[in-house]
């Protein structure tokens, strides 16, 4: 993973990374439409240049709650062929890996491990590498666990 380009950006205070090959674009959010009976970390819809993308609540996909501040910009990724918009704190900057993937140290809590492969050193400091699949997945449901 070394020299590897990382996206840095914010979810919830904690610095997180995103491969840059994975994000298409950064975006301004505009207008969010919701979407009747979807799931609470489904913000909505919103369009980039006539394509409609599916808007992730990052926070709610993780599973943590609070309100942190935001630039009110996203994250634009492909996955399984659908397109997303990832609402985040904010977007740091673009840097490489210092290091390989490690494990995910205490503290962090079963959300964060759930939505991380590991734990990243970037030349912008550590960050949690964040797995798409599982945060896209939205939080377990704890009552079907019980």
């Amino acid at each position: 993973m070394t020299d590897k380009l990382l996206v840095i950006l914010q979810i919830a205070g904690r610095r997180c990374a995103l491969s840059a090959l994975d994000v298409r674009s950064v975006i301004e959010t505009g207008a969010i439409t919701p979407i009747p009976r979807a799931p609470a970390w489904i913000a909505g819809i919103t369009a980039l240049r006539s394509q409609a993308l599916t808007v992730i609540d990052c926070r709610r996909a993780i599973g943590v709650a609070g309100d942190w501040p935001t630039d009110h910009r996203a994250a634009v990724i492909t996955e399984g062929g659908h397109s997303y918009a990832l609402l985040v704190d904010g977007i740091e900057d673009i840097t490489t890996a210092a290091g390989e993937v490690g494990q995910i140290p205490g503290g962090f809590g079963a959300e964060w491990s759930r939505i991380a492969l590991g734990m990243i050193e970037t030349m912008a400091g550590p960050a949690l590498l964040i797995d798409l699949p599982a945060l896209l997945a939205g939080p377990e449901d704890i009552e079907a666990a019980a």
